[in-house]
């Protein structure tokens, strides 16, 4: 990278971005020193002003900021690190530092759940119980949702109709964990439709 840290005096700013759900989680300054350990160690590391020494988030409380990549942009004087986030970023107990209402992709983080549902079975999970039915209950009630959703959108209620598509969505979540398939993969293919590749 070729990053300019003398524009800002030997700061740059980096965006910190929650990998999968594509939330802005904080912004703070890197010098390069902060910058390097942040590299070397996998871990996001900031140079605090208000300290005047380097920090690395989590570093107290324990909710680590676990590289995934760095981009900087086309002016090489800002950070953008997508980030696996250990717990709340925000020191007062928030998902981000931006307190936003509500998780505007909280479908990303759902399928994370589903993910560790997987990789660490709950007992008495509904994951784990789908799962343990194999694929074909899995998609039989992806077809029962779609049918449930069909009718609530031509019958039912509005409330009726977001219980039912939100039942729909869940169980296609969980047959495409079934199958492997990402909800990255799908975007990436519907992005491709789109710009008609």
């Amino acid at each position: 990278m070729t990053i300019d840290f003398n524009k800002g005096e030997g700061l740059v700013p980096a965006i910190i971005q929650d990998e999968q759900t594509l939330e802005v989680l904080m912004l703070g300054y890197m010098n390069a020193e902060a910058y390097q350990k942040t590299v070397s160690e996998n871990k996001v590391t900031f140079f605090s002003r208000t300290k005047n020494r380097l920090w690395t988030k989590g570093e107290e409380s324990g909710n680590f900021l676990n590289v995934v990549s760095i981009r900087e942009d086309c002016d090489n004087d800002t950070l953008l690190i997508k980030v696996n986030p250990v717990g709340p970023t925000c020191h007062k107990g928030n998902r981000s530092c931006f307190d936003t209402a509500y998780n505007q992709n909280f479908i990303f983080e759902l399928e994370k759940i589903i993910e560790d549902r997987y990789a660490n079975p709950v007992e008495g999970s509904y994951v784990n119980k789908l799962r343990n039915k194999g694929l074909n209950k899995i998609a039989q009630k992806v077809g029962e949702e779609g049918v449930e959703t069909v009718i609530a959108a031509l019958n039912e209620t509005e409330h009726d109709l977001i219980n039912e598509a939100s039942d729909l969505v869940f169980h296609l979540l969980v047959l495409l964990k079934e199958k492997n398939v990402s909800l990255e993969k799908i975007a990436h293919n519907l992005e491709g439709r789109h710009s008609g590749k």
